[in-house]
């Protein structure tokens, strides 16, 4: 190649490298162009979407604090407790939030067992950014908002189960005596149409029925004894809500399986240790320690309230037991009775309601200071019929008819025998100490049941008459052990049962499951109990929120929140 065609390459690559830079810095100053009229387009719709979100979060805030003091103002104004006009509550409510022109509309009902307020209000919201673009016609943002607030008194049913044990006694027993009457004024103040009923269960290691209610059950085993008229509920019932009027019923034998008794040599009849300590029968005798039928009748409730006396041991499980029976559909029948004694208006003739019912709640108050102690109940042998047992008509002593003790030769004549255990002899006779021998014959019968100058005794007769007065302990061992041998214990658990603490446990939690199912709303007070009672309150109340640990007047207070809590306020709009 010539050197001339070279040097004439180099010139036209030369060439072409320059028109090559030429093109592309006139290209890259008119894309910067592009882009900077591009970037204040953005920037102008991205300061334009942020002035728009400042002007909504200012009228979200405006409107928020408007429904809130809405909301609260209808709430104040509808309480059935409130005294001021509801119109004058709601415009201070506006007042103290600075709102006042905002308060558009205020409207007030009020019937015989609620009370409904409904507030409007608006304002105009004026925004910055929004009204620079004409976004909203210069008409600004309207915030409006309205609440409807009521509070009504529904059909309710309420068991106050309250423990009357003989812990309670002094100011534990005043302090709930105290807070159970208020209860009961703040629920039924405003009870203006009859929806609520009250009922109280009051327990201690039995619950004792007033003689009316008895009456209505199938009783069995009566002692006759007055005012003693609580039942041995059988284990089964605790596995249902109801309580059968027709299925037998013992009645809870009156006597002191509890107290214990001298071992070993004998001691009169009338000794400390022999004589029933009355505090300790399972159902002690009571007319104002049992059931209050349902009412409305304040007076009469906080009557019943403040005749209460602390006695005896504790049974939660039988209390809770009650407190649902009466609340269970199945007790209508039992309410008819209750309203033809008297004792329950004819308006409530128609509850229990059922549990599905709409506009109806059952509610119980379960209260308790202790703990289950082991019951004690008399078996069926030693609760009712003919006892081996004869009591001398002129002086305070006994004796016993052994059968083992009859001579097997002279078959049931007691000729040769000397069947009669007389303890304070500490010997054995042909027949009941100061009993005479029949005048028919010289040779009685085994099953001889008159002996004139002794008579013989029921076993009801042995645990209620008030002429014997004996401690089941004491028949044990002066009757018995001393007689035919083995120990006191093991002739006490022939002659009693007892319900361990943890079956009664057990029964206490399968009625307040029951209940639960069927939404009854269990409100719990362990009143300064120990820590296992405070456990099985605690477990069976509906909530924790359901559940109070009270001390002193505190107790007060948590029966001051259910009565609260019963006729709740609600937001209805």
């Amino acid at each position: 190649m010539a050197f001339r065609d070279i040097e004439m390459g180099h010139r036209m690559l030369s060439a072409a490298k320059r028109l090559s830079r030429r093109q592309v810095t006139r290209f890259v100053r008119n894309e910067d162009g592009h882009i900077i009229a591009f970037t204040v387009v953005m920037l102008t719709l991205m300061l334009t979407l942020a002035g728009i979100g400042v002007d909504i979060i200012h009228f979200e805030t405006v409107r928020t604090k408007q429904q809130q003091t809405l909301d609260r103002a209808t709430l104040a104004a509808a309480s059935l407790t409130q005294e001021l006009e509801a119109e004058d509550v709601v415009r201070d409510y506006f007042a103290k939030a600075g709102l006042s022109d905002n308060l558009k509309m205020v409207q007030y009902e009020r019937t015989f067992n609620g009370s409904t307020v409904r507030a409007e209000a608006a304002t105009l919201v004026n925004p910055v950014f929004m009204n620079l673009y004409d976004l909203t016609n210069g008409q600004g943002l309207s915030a409006a908002g309205a609440s409807q607030a009521e509070q009504r008194i529904n059909n309710i049913e309420i068991m106050l189960v309250l423990d009357v044990s003989g812990s309670m006694a002094g100011s534990k027993l005043t302090n709930l005596k105290s807070a159970a009457r208020e209860f009961i004024d703040t629920v039924l103040d405003q009870d203006f149409e009859n929806r609520v009923s009250i009922g109280i269960v009051p327990y201690n290691g039995q619950v004792n029925l007033p003689q009316y209610m008895q009456d209505l059950f199938n009783a069995e085993d009566d002692h006759g004894v007055e005012d003693v008229n609580c039942f041995d509920l059988p284990a089964s019932t605790y596995n249902s809500l109801t309580l059968s009027r027709t299925t037998p019923m013992p009645v809870t034998a009156h006597a002191d399986t509890y107290s214990s008794t001298t071992t070993g040599s004998y001691i009169a009849p009338t000794h400390s240790n022999a004589v029933v300590d009355t505090g300790n029968r399972w159902c002690p005798p009571s007319k104002v320690n049992v059931i209050r039928a349902p009412t409305n009748n304040k007076t009469q409730l906080k009557s019943h309230i403040s005749n209460l006396t602390a006695i005896g041991a504790t049974s939660i499980n039988a209390g809770m037991k009650w407190g649902m029976a009466l609340l269970d559909p199945s007790a209508r029948g039992l309410y008819t009775g209750l309203v033809a004694a008297g004792h329950t208006p004819s308006y409530f003739s128609d509850r229990p309601f059922d549990y599905t019912a709409e506009d109806a709640m059952k509610i119980i108050v379960l209260m308790t200071d202790g703990e289950h102690f082991a019951e004690e109940r008399v078996t069926a042998d030693y609760r009712h019929g003919d006892s081996p047992i004869w009591r001398a008509n002129s002086v305070n002593q006994y004796s016993i008819f052994h059968s083992t003790k009859v001579d097997a030769s002279t078959s049931t004549k007691l000729c040769n025998s000397r069947p009669f255990y007389v303890p304070h002899l500490n010997a054995w006779h042909s027949r009941p100490w100061n009993g005479s021998t029949p005048s028919s014959s010289a040779c009685y019968s085994a099953t001889t049941t008159t002996y004139s100058g002794s008579t013989r005794q029921t076993w009801q007769s042995m645990w209620s008459s008030s002429e014997n007065n004996l401690r089941m302990s004491w028949v044990a061992q002066q009757l018995y052990v001393r007689a035919i041998g083995g120990t006191q214990a093991a002739r006490m658990n022939l002659m009693r049962t007892q319900t361990p603490t943890g079956t009664m446990n057990t029964q206490l939690q399968q009625v307040c499951t029951l209940a639960g199912a069927r939404n009854v709303m269990i409100y719990g007070i362990a009143f300064e109990a120990p820590s296992n009672g405070r456990a099985e309150i605690e477990k069976c109340a509906s909530s924790p929120a359901h559940y109070f640990n009270a001390s002193g007047l505190e107790i007060s207070t948590a029966f001051r929140s259910i009565a609260t809590n019963i006729s709740q306020l609600k937001l209805t709009q």
